[in-house]
C-alpha cells in the first residue's frame, strides 16, 4: 500500500510533457501543469498560430497565457526530492524511439518515442505514456483513436482552424461547423461519419457487385475448359473411329486415313485456339476485378472519414458481364459429323474415293466453322467492346482531328488554325445589331461527325469555356432553349471555369470534382453510349462519365459564356509526338 501511495506521488507531480518531476512548475489556465521549458517548447514548435492548446485536455487559449511559476509546487516538489521520492527511472529496454518513417509523439520532447496511436479529436499522436492520459480520463475516453498516422493536419480547416467534422455534398468536400455556415450555407451538409456510412453501403455494393462478376467470370472458365475437354474428347474418337473403319480398307484408305488425321486434328487445334483465346480475355477481366476488389476493400478499412472521403470521390462504376450471355453451356457435338462421312465412305468407297471425300470434308468443316466462329467471335467483340481505356497514352489511340464549321460559329467568334482555333471578341467589337437573334452564349459545331470510339483535347484560355458534345440538328429548331446547349436533351457540356467545372445536361447542373484544367480531354464511345471528360495536366484525371444511348452521329463543340476568351481543338501532332501513328493504326482497325 505505501508503495502504491508513493507511485501516485509520482504522477501527480510529473511533467506528461517529459515524464519527469516538474520543473520551475506552471499551472496554465485550464488547471493543468506542466514544466515551464516543456510547455513553452511546445506551444512554440506545435502551436505557431494564435491559438494554443493544453496537451492533455485540449482547451484553446486565445492569447497565449503568461506563464509563472507555481511556488507552491515548486516547494511540493523540493520536499518530495528531499525524501528521496523521484520519478520512476524509464525502462530504456522498452523505450522505441520513433525514425524518419515512424509517426512520431506529438507530446515528447527531445527524443521522440514512436507514436502507438492518433487521435482524431486532439488532432495528435501519442507514445503509450502519453497515451494514457485518454484511457484514464473520462471526457479523452470519448475520443476517436487511429493507428497512427502523419495526415492529421489535413483534418484541419485552413480558413477557421477546426476539425473537420461536416461533409458538403453540394460541393463533395470536408468542412467545419464554421464553413457550414459561412462558405456552404444552404448547401446540403452531413457528418462526416453519416458521408461516410452512406460511401461505405456504395462501396459494399459495389464490391458485391464485383465478388459476383468473379464468381459468375470463374464459373465461365470453368464450362469453357469443359468445352476444351469436350472438343478433345470429339476430336479423339472422330480419330479412332475413322481409324477402325479404314483399317477394312488398309490397302485404299491408307492415304485417306492420313488426311482424316490431318484434317480433324487442324480443326480441333483452330476451335480449342478459339476458346482457350476467349478463356484468357475472361481471366484477364477476372484479374483486373480481383485488383480493383483488393483496391476497394483497402479503402474500406480506412479509419480516418475524411481520409476516406477524400479517397473516395466517386466509386467506379461497372459495365455490364461482358461473356455470361455469350457461353453456350448446352453440350455441343464438334467431330461426330465426321465419323458419319466415314462410315458413309466405307459404303460408297468406288463412287466417291476420287472426288466426293473432299467435298464431304469441306461440309463437316464449315458447319464446324459456322456453329462455333459466330460465338466465338461475337464474345470476343463483347469483350474488346467493354474494355475502357484507362491512361492518356491509350486514349491518344483514337485520336481525331477536330475543325470548326464556319457555318454554325457565332458572328463574334473568329476562327483561326486553319478552323481549329475560336476566339471571342471583345465586347466593343461584337455588334449585335447584325444578329439574327442572340443566344446570349456564343457557339460554334465541329465539321465532322462522331461515331465510332474518337478522342480529342481542348485548350482554352481566359475566364472560362464550355465544352460541347451535340446532336447536329440542335441548331435548326426555333426554340431559345432547344438552341442552347446544354439546356436540352439533346446535348452534353462540360463547364469550365478557372476555379471550378460543373456538367450541364437538360438545364441539370451537376458539380464536378477533380482538378481544373486548361486542358480538357474528351472521349466518345458511341456505340457503347460512353462519353468522358478528362482534367489533363502532369496526370489524367477523369472529371465526369455519361453512360446512354446515343442515336445519331454527335458533333464535337464549343460555346463562350465570356468575351475575350479563346479555345483551340489541339491536332495530332500537339496531343502526341506518336498519336499519328497510333490513329492510323485504329483506323486500320
Amino acid at each position: 500500500m505505501a508503495q502504491k501511495g508513493v507511485q501516485l506521488d509520482r504522477e501527480t507531480f510529473s511533467c506528461c510533457i517529459c515524464l519527469d518531476l516538474l520543473k520551475d512548475p506552471v499551472t496554465i489556465p485550464c488547471g493543468h501543469s506542466y514544466c515551464m521549458n516543456c510547455i513553452k517548447s511546445y506551444w512554440d514548435e506545435k502551436d505557431k498560430k494564435e491559438i494554443h492548446h493544453c496537451p492533455q485536455c485540449r482547451q484553446a487559449f486565445s492569447p497565449r497565457p503568461l506563464l509563472l511559476k507555481s511556488t507552491m509546487l515548486a516547494a511540493l516538489v523540493e520536499e518530495m526530492k528531499k525524501t528521496g521520492l523521484q520519478a520512476a527511472p524509464t525502462d530504456h529496454c522498452a523505450v522505441h524511439y520513433a525514425g524518419p518513417d515512424d509517426v512520431a509523439c506529438d507530446v515528447c520532447t527531445g527524443s521522440k518515442l514512436k507514436a502507438f496511436k492518433s487521435c482524431l479529436a486532439c488532432l495528435a499522436s501519442f507514445c503509450e505514456q502519453h497515451l494514457q492520459t485518454h484511457y484514464d480520463s473520462a471526457p479523452l475516453k470519448k475520443h476517436k483513436l487511429v493507428e497512427p498516422s502523419k495526415k492529421l493536419q489535413e483534418n484541419i480547416c485552413s480558413h477557421h482552424d477546426e476539425v473537420m467534422k461536416m461533409f458538403c455534398r453540394t460541393d463533395q468536400q470536408s468542412i467545419c461547423y464554421l464553413c457550414s455556415v459561412d462558405g456552404h450555407k444552404g448547401h446540403d451538409t452531413v457528418s462526416v461519419a453519416a458521408e461516410r456510412t452512406k460511401k461505405q453501403r456504395e462501396l459494399e455494393g459495389s464490391r458485391q457487385n464485383i465478388q459476383q462478376r468473379i464468381q459468375d467470370g470463374e464459373e465461365n472458365v470453368k464450362k469453357l475448359q469443359q468445352e476444351v475437354e469436350a472438343i478433345n474428347r470429339s476430336a479423339d474418337k472422330a480419330v479412332d473411329d475413322s481409324e477402325k473403319m479404314f483399317t477394312e480398307l488398309i490397302r485404299l484408305m491408307e492415304k485417306i486415313i492420313s488426311d482424316v488425321k490431318q484434317q480433324v486434328r487442324s480443326q480441333q487445334k483452330i476451335e480449342a485456339s478459339r476458346v482457350k483465346e476467349l478463356q484468357e480475355t475472361l481471366e484477364q477481366e477476372i484479374t483486373e476485378l480481383k485488383r480493383k476488389d483488393a483496391e476497394l476493400e483497402k479503402l474500406s478499412h480506412t479509419e480516418d472519414h475524411n481520409q476516406f472521403l477524400q479517397n473516395c470521390p466517386s466509386l467506379p462504376q461497372l459495365g455490364q458481364s461482358t461473356l455470361s450471355s455469350s457461353i453456350n453451356t448446352q453440350p455441343l457435338r464438334y467431330f461426330e459429323n465426321v465419323t458419319a462421312a466415314v462410315s458413309q465412305v466405307r459404303d460408297k468407297l468406288q463412287k466417291v474415293l476420287s472426288d466426293k471425300w473432299t467435298v464431304a470434308m469441306s461440309e463437316v468443316t464449315h458447319k464446324l466453322q459456322e456453329d462455333q466462329r459466330e460465338k466465338l467471335t461475337a464474345a470476343a467483340s463483347k469483350v474488346r467492346h467493354n474494355v475502357s481505356p484507362t491512361g492518356r497514352a491509350e486514349l491518344l489511340k483514337y485520336s481525331c482531328e477536330i475543325t470548326l464549321n464556319p457555318n454554325t460559329a457565332d458572328k463574334c467568334l473568329i476562327l483561326s488554325e486553319r478552323n481549329r482555333k475560336a476566339t471571342v471578341e471583345t465586347q466593343q467589337q461584337c455588334n449585335f445589331k447584325d444578329r439574327d437573334s442572340f443566344l446570349g452564349w456564343f457557339q460554334v459545331l465541329s465539321k465532322e461527325s462522331l461515331t465510332g470510339r474518337c478522342y480529342w483535347e481542348v485548350e482554352w484560355s481566359g475566364e472560362g469555356v464550355h465544352i460541347v458534345v451535340a446532336y447536329q440538328n440542335i441548331s435548326k429548331t426555333k426554340s431559345w432553349s432547344d438552341r442552347r446547349y446544354g439546356l436540352n436533351g439533346k446535348s452534353w457540356v462540360l463547364c469550365c471555369q478557372k476555379k471550378n467545372c460543373t456538367f450541364l445536361y437538360n438545364t441539370v447542373h451537376t458539380p464536378v470534382s477533380g482538378p481544373v484544367s486548361s486542358r480538357i480531354g474528351v472521349y466518345l464511345d458511341h456505340s457503347a453510349g460512353i462519353l468522358s471528360f478528362y482534367s489533363i495536366s502532369d496526370t489524367l484525371t477523369l472529371l465526369h462519365r455519361v453512360k446512354t444511348s446515343f442515336t445519331e452521329p454527335l458533333y464535337a463543340g464549343l460555346q463562350f459564356p465570356y468575351f475575350g476568351v479563346t479555345a483551340e481543338f489541339l491536332n495530332s501532332n500537339r496531343q502526341s509526338s506518336l498519336s499519328g501513328l497510333r490513329y492510323l493504326q485504329n483506323l486500320l482497325r
